[in-house]
């Protein structure tokens, strides 16, 4: 209760916001949907080349293309990628060339994703104290505590009492029902709402994320060195890198290529001499085998599998899908998106809770 208290409120904010993300891709797509896709689906794409120059003619002289992202659904357009701003991209009709526009995210998704990582706060250029940060953090930490301990006091010490609290009451006054969605709610929830925290938490502080890569037989400072993770083609998720040396040409040969060699591909982004493959499936979302290939014919050279690599590239794409319940597909997601919802009305049926007995046993004194 005395954890609860005092950060209650940032808890219910961190859920709420995060449950929020959940569904931005499909909710962007739906709303922007004449920028994601094409018009009209031709025969054949324009070539990459003359793509790309469409797009380098919009751009000032410090930005530059990265690469392409083409997708398997032939109703998507392509996703040219920039050098920056960080995650910039633009999107382009592949076949007639008409550029759809830059991506930027929709303020309201763009506002949730800074409340839930750092409560609207930001790194300040001169470093110190990154205070939204730490405050998300800490809060985390309390809610794992919060909810084993909720645990420890729920469980009930006979069979006829378990049953008794595996229901929601709605037909016994308001109170009863506050009470049951407090406490039966909180225990449906708690094993995906440990999940969530406990995976988050990774990002809020350095020694926990070491510690939990060790668990797992992985260490941090080998992380960085897996292949590159690709763009999924979908909003906020665009790739980056250096200015390309090469003729654009080779990309096109290179993606032709994998095309024949992987024909259950989802997408490829490709830039100057590698490609990133991504495949529907379960798993790890953020998952793909990586290819290199020649800067002046496009001929393939090397091929690297996502399922050959140790576990230290795999365990970050696996953390982010476990956090954000995508790895097993729709049905995850909702399930995460409903006990996030959940972990933000326990702290405010918590206060409610609190604020009656305080008030009933003031009462009572007097």
């Amino acid at each position: 209760m005395w954890l609860s208290i005092p950060f209650g409120v940032i808890i219910a904010l961190t859920c709420f916001s995060g449950a929020m993300l959940v569904f931005e891709k499909e909710i962007t797509e739906k709303i922007n949907r004449d920028f994601y896709y094409v018009e009209q689906v031709a025969t054949t794409p324009l070539p990459m080349d003359e793509l790309v120059k469409k797009v380098s003619q919009t751009l000032p002289d410090s930005v530059r293309v990265t690469g392409v992202t083409l997708f398997a659904d032939p109703n998507l357009a392509y996703q040219v990628n920039l050098s920056q701003p960080r995650r910039a991209s633009i999107y382009i009709d592949q076949y007639n060339g008409e550029i759809k526009g830059r991506y930027e995210r929709l303020p309201f998704f763009r506002t949730m994703f800074l409340l839930h990582r750092w409560l609207l706060d930001s790194m300040k250029p001169g470093g110190g104290i990154f205070w939204g940060k730490m405050i998300v953090g800490v809060s985390t930490l309390m809610f794992v505590i919060v909810l084993i301990s909720g645990l420890v006091i729920w469980w009930p010490r006979t069979i006829k009492g378990l049953k008794n609290r595996l229901k929601i009451t709605t037909n016994k006054g308001g109170h009863r029902f506050w009470f049951d969605l407090h406490v039966v709610g909180g225990f449906y929830a708690l094993l995906l709402l440990l999940v969530m925290a406990l995976t988050g938490l990774t990002w809020s502080f350095e020694w926990y994320n070491k510690a939990f890569y060790t668990v797992f037989g992985a260490n941090t400072s080998t992380v960085s060195k897996g292949a590159p993770q690709p763009s999924s083609g979908r909003p906020n998720e665009a790739g980056r890198g250096e200015k390309p040396r090469t003729n654009v040409a080779s990309w096109q040969i290179a993606c032709e290529e994998i095309q024949r060699m992987r024909p259950d591909y989802k997408s490829i982004t490709v830039s100057n001499g590698t490609a990133n493959v991504t495949v529907d499936g379960w798993g790890n979302q953020r998952s793909s085998d990586s290819y290199s290939f020649s800067p002046k014919d496009g001929k393939i050279t090397k091929v690297d599998n996502y399922a050959e690599r140790p576990i230290s590239s795999k365990l970050r794409g696996w953390i982010y899908s476990v956090h954000v319940g995508s790895f097993a597909g729709l049905f995850t997601r909702i399930l995460w998106f409903i006990a996030a919802l959940i972990g933000a009305i326990l702290p405010i049926t918590g206060y409610y809770l609190w604020i009656r007995k305080t008030v009933k046993k003031r009462n009572r004194t007097k």
